[in-house]
């Protein structure tokens, strides 16, 4: 209590990134027609061919900056009671592992990952979102799901016939985005057999379908009444 891991001491930048911050402001005044992408690869390639005795500066001050940094910490870690010690502990590993997971997701959005698919209901929303009233999109959200409760089975049916074909789609595009990691060398991304789905009868996926839909409702329940307290 009364500790906050934004108390404890910055880790000193390294040697580059004390040259990127200094000479930052001065590239894109040279250059306001590069993108930050350009003038950041401008920056590194100017740091490559900066003499080591510049380079000797930067390093330089950051020993010193880094000795700082030790003792700081030191005099932080010193004030913890082990309470405290664990509770940031705790903090600083899901919070690296919220980044972790933020990296993973990015990258197999850029290795082009396909979509999962979609429920009955979630087409249902996506469908009739835009129409339908509310002042914001939680009661448009409620209305939707209300008007959803209170379909038949046959209004139903259409939905949950375009969700299946989506799953078909799924599965088709994943068995050739799975074979294009295998060639890239990321059989790590690669579903286990458990995690496919099995071949169903008729009778199988319906029932299967009407309590994955059973199951969006009940999600979708539970977060607008979170969001409603």
């Amino acid at each position: 209590r009364g500790i906050s891991s934004d108390e404890r001491p910055k880790r000193p930048l390294t040697a580059y990134f004390r040259f990127l911050k200094e000479n930052h402001s001065a590239f894109r005044q040279n250059n306001p027609e590069m993108s930050n992408v350009e003038l950041v690869r401008k920056i590194a390639g100017a740091w490559k061919e900066l003499p080591p005795s510049q380079k000797q500066v930067y390093e330089e001050a950051r020993k010193t900056d880094w000795q700082r940094y030790e003792e700081q910490l030191a005099a932080y870690k010193a004030q913890l009671t082990p309470a405290q010690a664990a509770a940031l502990k705790e903090e600083r590993r899901k919070r690296l592992a919220k980044r972790r997971s933020f990296r993973a997701k990015r990258e197999l959005t850029v290795l082009g990952k396909p979509k999962r698919p979609r429920s009955g209901f979630n087409i249902f929303v996506s469908e009739n979102f835009q129409e339908s009233e509310g002042i914001s999109p939680v009661a448009k959200l409620k209305k939707l799901f209300d008007a959803w409760r209170k379909l038949s089975s046959s209004q139903k049916q259409p939905y949950l016939q375009l969700a299946e074909d989506d799953k078909v789609r799924y599965e088709n595009e994943m068995k050739s985005w799975e074979a294009k990691m295998v060639e890239l060398g990321r059989e790590d991304l690669i579903r286990s057999r458990r995690q496919r789905p099995k071949t169903k009868t008729a009778e199988t996926a319906k029932k299967a379908e009407t309590a994955k839909a059973s199951s969006h409702e009940n999600k979708a329940k539970l977060k607008l009444k979170k969001s409603e307290e």
